[in-house]
């Protein structure tokens, strides 16, 4: 197997083939490159990490008071998660993801970020649909504490509000699903979501009909594969009641 390209995993999934691959390339010297694919679509890439961690320091940031229970939405290769927890006043972080396969991969430490999350006491995996979750506020993200409600959501799935990993994912995207959601969020509590496109004034609005305040922040980070700035952007919302 070649040093520049390794393909460590590769398992079936409910929404196609899913694979963890390690590349190096010679312009980036013996930095190791994860990536993650579903078929031939990159879904994400450890040279792009910014937006995935300003989910969660912006989001927090937005979240008032101390012993913080916390939702991230889609592990992914971690840095959303890891992020969170270097918020000292989390005392517990729920990691929620459908595919079995990329818990695995953490809790093998297949990813550099798995031995991090491993050792944390604050994290727990969940697997499970995040959009099926969120939509039974009854039983809600923690299925041992039925019912409980949370300071902060954090959610890193589909690309944006208007393309979907999944297309059954659209549904969660309407006022009455993402009020089921906030059903779970304790008063003063925060929604934040990624998105890889600048905001949206449409999905604004739509937020702005379950959230009592709505903010968007855009995301610069420098593209090395392109010698450019590239954007995302990361929606924070607060309900206050």
């Amino acid at each position: 197997m070649s040093l520049l390209f390794k393909e460590i995993d590769s398992q079936t999934s409910s929404i196609g083939q899913i694979s963890l691959r390690r590349r190096r390339m010679p312009a980036f010297g013996d930095r190791d490159i994860y990536e993650v694919k579903l078929g031939d679509e990159f879904l994400m890439s450890s040279m792009f990490v910014e937006a995935e961690e300003a989910l969660s320091t912006l989001g927090l940031a937005a979240v008032e008071g101390d012993n913080l229970n916390v939702v991230v939405g889609g592990l992914g290769l971690g840095y959303t998660a890891v992020t969170a927890l270097k918020d000292e006043r989390i005392a517990e972080l729920l990691v929620v993801d459908a595919l079995d396969t990329v818990i695995n991969w953490h809790k093998d430490e297949l990813v550099p970020l798995g031995k991090l999350l491993n050792a944390d006491s604050r994290n727990r995996y969940v697997h499970g649909s995040f959009f099926d979750l969120a939509t039974a506020p009854e039983t809600g993200f923690d299925t041992a504490n039925p019912g409980q409600k949370f300071d902060a959501i954090l959610l890193d799935i589909d690309h944006s509000p208007t393309e979907f990993l999944d297309v059954a994912n659209a549904s969660f995207y309407t006022t009455e699903n993402l009020s089921l959601m906030a059903q779970q969020l304790k008063s003063q509590g925060v929604f934040a979501m990624w998105s890889q496109n600048l905001p949206e004034k449409d999905f604004e609005a739509l937020l702005a009909t379950v959230f009592d305040e709505v903010e968007s922040h855009v995301v610069s980070f420098f593209n090395p594969m392109q010698n450019n700035v590239s954007t995302n952007s990361v929606y924070v919302c607060v309900k206050r009641t």
